[in-house]
């Protein structure tokens, strides 16, 4: 009796066993493999983000990279922030940008989560990426000194969103003076201007390019759009620096530029604006000069083609038809 019960004791355990073993091999059959597994450094394309265009997806989606001194928000000096253009994730505060001089936009600080860190391949640099949507960023190099925390995010315009803050207070004005390389050279160093912005206004046709406008069917003129602080820099002030710029007694031309294009003109955006240039030209037929700049209320600013956005700065050239001279006291 004795031998029948630890056999079967023993037949017991087996079963109990073999048992376990197959609730086991079961659990692991359900374990999807490694393989399958969303990898979260790659961009999930069949997320509902941001359409871009394609020179947006070059660099954004296939991490190619602008050219510097090019980019939207390169000069930009506005309080906000910068949101990620894929997924409007935010990324960094305009209180962390500054002025590195490499030709893109620069922050020594992101917002706390918000910018992942991915080693290049070639172990030389480290890519920055949105956190949220694996976005191309930039770069983030470190130990240059540019700042106390001694980080550089080098970071592609377009592959940003900026917006300012609603309690900022800027204010904008549109100015043609001819060639627009020479009148935002000139008009950017002024202290109080945040941004400046070359483009076309005072035309007809809907997003005209550089050839349209040369062609003189627009009725554009290539002017400067100035985003500026009124509590460092009046319209006033701004307006007389436009005139002591350009030779505003040229009719349709400037220097050796030719063409309905390079016209003399305001373009105001209210009444104040309005009466404040005709004041200073007041100012200027009192002296004697026969002014031919016209005072237009000004429609929509296209901006114009990459290329042509701080002309000067990028190229390190000169102005071959502006030259500042001192009019008012």
């Amino acid at each position: 009796m004795r031998g029948r019960f630890v056999l079967g004791s023993m037949r017991n355990k087996i079963y109990l066993s073999v048992l376990i073993l197959v609730i086991v091999l079961i659990g692991c059959s359900q374990i999807k493999p490694v393989s399958n597994q969303t990898n979260n450094n790659r961009m999930d394309s069949t997320k509902n983000y941001n359409k871009l265009t394609p020179e947006e997806e070059k660099v954004i989606v296939n991490k190619g990279t602008e050219r510097p001194f090019t980019g939207e928000y390169y000069n930009n000096k506005a309080k906000g922030t910068y949101y990620c253009k894929r997924c409007n994730t935010a990324l960094y505060k305009s209180d962390s940008k500054f002025d590195s001089g490499c030709g893109w936009p620069s922050f020594d600080d992101e917002i706390k989560g918000a910018v992942t860190r991915i080693p290049d391949k070639d172990g030389m640099r480290t890519e920055i990426v949105c956190n949220n949507c694996q976005a191309h960023l930039g770069h983030v190099f470190l130990g240059e000194g540019f700042t106390g925390k001694n980080t550089r995010h080098c970071v592609n315009s377009i592959s940003l969103i900026f917006k300012a803050d609603m309690d900022n207070t800027m204010d904008t004005a549109y100015f043609a003076g001819g060639c627009f390389w020479g009148v935002e050279y000139l008009m950017k160093t002024q202290a109080g201007v945040i941004s400046t912005t070359v483009g076309y206004i005072g035309g007809h046709k809907d997003n005209p390019t550089y050839k349209d406008v040369c062609s003189g069917n627009t009725g554009h003129a290539e002017a400067l759009e100035v985003v500026f602080d009124p509590n460092k820099v009046s319209f006033e002030k701004l307006a007389k620096l436009f005139f002591e710029i350009h030779d505003f007694t040229q009719v349709n031309r400037q220097g050796p530029d030719m063409g309905e294009q390079y016209r003399s003109g305001v373009f105001y955006l209210n009444d104040e604006q309005k009466k404040t240039s005709e004041n200073v030209i007041k100012i200027l037929s009192d002296k004697g000069y026969k002014v031919a700049t016209e005072v237009t209320k000004a429609n929509k600013f296209w901006k114009a083609e990459d290329y042509h956005q701080d002309y000067y700065e990028v190229t390190g050239k000169q102005p071959y038809c502006h030259v500042y001279k001192k009019i008012f006291e």
